[in-house]
């Protein structure tokens, strides 16, 4: 795809999934379009073994809009980043189409291993704000990741994943409609597993008082 055909594929996405978005014309002002005809050009730079050159493009890109992709990541088709400021990119990340992050994303490495060293991340994934994925495995397709998670292993298909560290806390079989990406409701697995302890001393307690109201009718039938 040619410069024209790039500019005009960022529009399309930018405005179908930014609601703030009102008019094309906006859409040269917003950070994940400056950053990515950045990223395009520096990566071809990259492929073609230009990398002082291919870095020197991606750092001004960086300053502009507080995003930062390395050269060598590998970005698919459809990729949107919503606000981006502090979204990090590492050099060894593969990204497939229709992915989506947020505000304060990191893709990034552990600091021990030697070549891949960063998330491979599938179609139709969303990582929300402030999410940190560290590490050589992958996120499975139409998976989300919740908003501050840490997510530190590999994540199967149609997961969503909270916590830190990062747990899969709901699995299933059906994609997550792009329209509808929500970084707001997700399980709270703390909160089920405070709502099951509690569910179960009610029930105890209440088996302990059915316990000596036997006692207390069987003294006073004794007596």
């Amino acid at each position: 795809m040619g410069l024209v055909g790039n500019i005009r594929e960022e529009i399309r996405i930018i405005r179908e999934r930014d609601p703030a978005i009102h008019s094309s014309l906006e859409v040269f002002l917003y950070p994940s379009f400056k950053v990515m005809l950045h990223y395009r050009v520096a990566h071809r730079l990259y492929r073609a073994g230009h990398f002082f050159l291919a870095r020197w493009i991606s750092q001004r890109g960086a300053r502009k809009t507080g995003i930062e992709i390395h050269p060598g990541a590998q970005i698919g088709k459809g990729f949107f980043i919503d606000h981006g400021n502090g979204v990090i990119i590492g050099e060894t990340t593969v990204i497939g189409d229709n992915v989506t992050l947020y505000q304060g994303v990191t893709l990034g490495g552990t600091g021990k291993e030697h070549g891949k060293r960063h998330p491979t991340v599938c179609d139709n994934v969303m990582i929300s704000a402030g999410a940190k994925v560290l590490g050589s495995f992958t996120i499975g397709e139409n998976s989300k990741i919740g908003a501050g998670s840490v997510v530190l292993r590999e994540v199967p298909p149609n997961s969503t994943v909270v916590g830190v560290p990062g747990r899969v806390v709901k699995r299933g079989d059906q994609p997550i409609p792009r329209a509808t990406m929500d970084q707001v409701h997700l399980p709270d697995p703390v909160h089920e597993e405070i709502a099951a302890l509690q569910k179960e001393n009610a029930r105890l307690s209440q088996r302990l008082l059915d316990l000596e109201a036997q006692v207390r009718y069987l003294k006073g039938k004794g007596a």
